[in-house]
């Protein structure tokens, strides 16, 4: 049987925007046409956060788009998903967010090797505009020392 199990969807402004402190991998409540919306690679980050409801985390803004081919069951592209973590960590996680500059973001969704749909979530603090721009002079470093070791 051949391995589809490609599909990674990432958060390009995340990191940008974003001083990423800690990281976990949560489980996704998903329908049937989300879950084939998303191994076609019809899935967006763009606006997305997570916030609990209750004792639950949700992420909200990720828009899956409506699969082609289905009926009348198929799904809203911008309706909240239930994320799965456990007890420990969403304890801790709804502790730390409630920390002053602190979000949870996430940053990208997979397909593991058993076929689930998965999402990285981050605890994470914006950066300021001369953070930023200290990532973009780095950045811009980086890609002359390449261009200097090609030669």
């Amino acid at each position: 049987m051949e391995n589809k199990n490609n599909i990674v969807i990432k958060n390009k402004k995340a990191t940008f925007q974003y001083e990423i402190i800690e990281t976990f991998t949560a489980g996704i409540v998903l329908k049937g046409t989300e879950i084939k919306s998303i191994r076609m690679g019809k899935a967006s980050f763009v606006d997305s956060y997570c916030h609990f409801i209750g004792e639950e985390l949700w992420i909200k803004g990720l828009h899956i788009a409506e699969y082609a081919w289905g009926t009348y069951n198929n799904h809203d592209p911008k309706q909240e998903r239930k994320l799965l973590l456990t007890r420990k960590e969403l304890i801790k996680l709804k502790r730390r967010s409630e920390e002053k500059g602190l979000t949870i973001i996430a940053l990208k969704l997979f397909i593991n090797q058993r076929g689930l749909a998965k999402v990285d979530i981050a605890l994470a603090r914006g950066k300021q505009l001369h953070d930023k721009r200290e990532d973009l002079k780095h950045k811009d470093a980086r890609r002359e020392m390449d261009r200097a070791m090609k030669r």
